[in-house]
């Protein structure tokens, strides 16, 4: 393996994912959080543009608050992020509450969407999750079509509508690991 090849620095447990395409995916550290909030600012834009929102959750996160979060990942919170040679090109947290956990920030950026960046991180965020989570929930654009499909594909089924603060409707989508029927929350 080339030093091209290898794992960025502070970035454990590197997956094999997408190898042959040189995408890496790996936990990341606090010293990765400037490079996820540029791919999240860049992933968000167009979504906050579709729903004439400038100011949805993920483009007012912070620098401090992603470096918290990632220096918080444990048990209850799982994070994964992409790499293609030394770029950082997607990320996505899961938060553990119960038996299931929500998938929060999914971005990937905007130039290497479509590739199978977001279909390899979802699936190293699934594989990380404690052996105790049985279901999977996250909300989505009502709007967002390519990310609705993304999901569905994915296993994820609607289980219900809301508006956010921003005004934009959101869809709750559910995944379960023993084939039950989404619940409605």
């Amino acid at each position: 393996m080339s030093e091209e090849d290898a794992a960025p620095a502070g970035a454990p447990d590197v997956a094999a994912a997408g190898s042959a395409t040189g995408l890496r995916i790996a936990a990341p550290s606090p010293e990765h959080a400037g490079e996820m909030l540029t791919v999240q600012r860049a992933a968000y834009v167009t979504e906050a543009q579709r729903y004439h929102a400038p100011h949805i959750p993920p483009l007012r996160e912070t620098l401090q608050e992603i470096t918290a979060d990632l220096a918080a990942a444990g048990p209850l919170l799982v994070a994964r992020a992409a790499w293609l040679g030394p770029r950082l090109v997607g990320s996505v947290r899961g938060r553990v509450e119960g038996e299931a956990m929500e998938v929060v920030r999914f971005t990937v950026a905007p130039d290497v969407q479509g590739g199978g960046v977001g279909r390899a991180l979802l699936t190293a965020l699934h594989a990380a999750a404690p052996p105790t989570v049985g279901s999977f929930w996250l909300v989505t654009g009502g709007r967002s079509d390519d990310n609705l499909r993304f999901y569905g594909a994915a296993g994820y089924q609607v289980t219900g509508r809301v508006v956010d603060d921003a005004g934009v409707e959101l869809v709750r989508m559910e995944r379960h690991l023993d084939g039950r029927a989404a619940s409605h929350r």
